[in-house]
């Protein structure tokens, strides 16, 4: 009884692993990811209005255990949902995962001279990189862990192709006033937007005129030399600091 006693904590311990690994589980894995979870996650796993998976790095847990909870049952807090399956076909997502998690999104530039590069160009100006620099674009302090470096040279020399509602551009006018900045709200009757002095408004849109938003992006398009922009895109694909 002794033994038996000692052995159960050992026992308790065991790690949880996925029982579906074959080909055709990780085929089917593809399939599920593909049909519920490419629109956030990119057709690829390399990332988009979700995460890149490639990696093979899970910031929120990357055992067997902790990606079946999270996939199971969502990430609260955070735009990530419950995928309402049976644990078999998620044990499938997750082989799938791991075959295409190998380290995936080597970038071909020097971070060193791409820092040097987001600070010639002025970036700092609307982007923060660990509290330092401004707040009308996204913060990039974590930008590393969450998007493939085909992502982020897109949106540098793109910026267009893919704008989130956050950053859609408010302009109006009230009396001789013209207001604009970046949307974070708005209802029947009330727009709240960040503007360009990054002050936080809220405004009646009754008091507004020739009110608009556009859902195109302020980030101009970049024009670097191919050098430039692969040091730039290696920088930002080191910014892996922080939690979010």
């Amino acid at each position: 009884m002794a033994i038996l006693l000692a052995a159960l904590p050992i026992v308790a311990q065991e790690p949880v692993r996925n029982p579906h690994t074959t080909p055709a589980d990780i085929e089917q894995g593809a399939k599920t990811f593909r049909s519920h979870c490419a629109a956030c996650h990119g057709f690829a796993g390399t990332g988009g209005r979700g995460p890149n998976l490639t990696t093979g790095v899970f910031y929120r847990g990357g055992s067997d255990a902790d990606l079946l909870r999270n996939i199971s049952d969502g990430i609260e807090g955070t735009e990530m949902p419950a995928l309402f399956y049976s644990p078999d076909r998620v044990w499938q997502v997750i082989a799938y995962l791991r075959s295409i998690g190998s380290g995936a999104g080597k970038v071909a530039g020097n971070a060193a001279q791409g820092q040097k590069v987001y600070a010639s160009n002025g970036c700092a100006k609307c982007h923060r990189v660990s509290a330092e620099g401004g707040r009308l674009g996204p913060d990039l302090t974590s930008i590393g862990r969450y998007r493939a470096a085909g992502h982020l040279k897109q949106a540098i020399v793109a910026p267009n192709e893919d704008v989130r509602q956050r950053y859609w551009f408010v302009s109006a006018r009230k009396g001789s006033q013209a207001l604009a900045g970046f949307l974070m709200n708005e209802d029947t009757y009330t727009v709240q937007f960040m503007d360009m002095n990054e002050n936080l408004r809220s405004e009646s849109k009754s008091d507004l005129k020739e009110y608009k938003v556009e859902k195109v992006s302020k980030m101009p398009a970049f024009k670097l030399k191919d050098s430039d922009l692969d040091d730039l895109v290696a920088y930002l694909a080191s910014l892996k600091g922080g939690s979010r």
